[in-house]
């Protein structure tokens, strides 16, 4: 079964940015991550261009928290990140208008 880990996700995260999509947007995304596969990662989009490194953020702009599972299905497409969020399974602090545009600055899909 060809199904990629969440670091793996999270590290393609530079590869899959659009930046035409988020042009003008310098911010500093918290992903804490819970389950087998979490972890805490910092994802930085400045400039028109994304990078990710593993560790805690001094000061984020969004906070994104979740089960690594249902993160990454989120991530694959296979899950609606509004719906988890409404169920509760993907919790956000910080910049909510952020949140909101984050799927449109990345290819999402496997």
């Amino acid at each position: 079964m060809a199904e990629y880990t969440v670091e793996q996700l999270i590290n393609n995260h530079p590869k899959a940015f659009r930046p035409e999509k988020a042009v003008g947007v310098n911010a500093v995304i918290q992903y804490i991550l819970t389950g087998e596969e979490g972890g805490d990662w910092i994802v930085t989009l400045k400039d028109g261009v994304c990078t990710v490194a593993p560790g805690k953020a001094e000061a984020p702009k969004m906070t994104l928290t979740a089960d690594a599972n249902d993160f990454r299905d989120v991530l694959l497409g296979k899950a609606n990140g509004m719906k988890y969020f409404m169920e509760g399974k993907l919790k956000l602090a910080g910049d909510l208008n952020l949140a909101m545009k984050l799927t449109e600055f990345f290819k999402m899909g496997g």
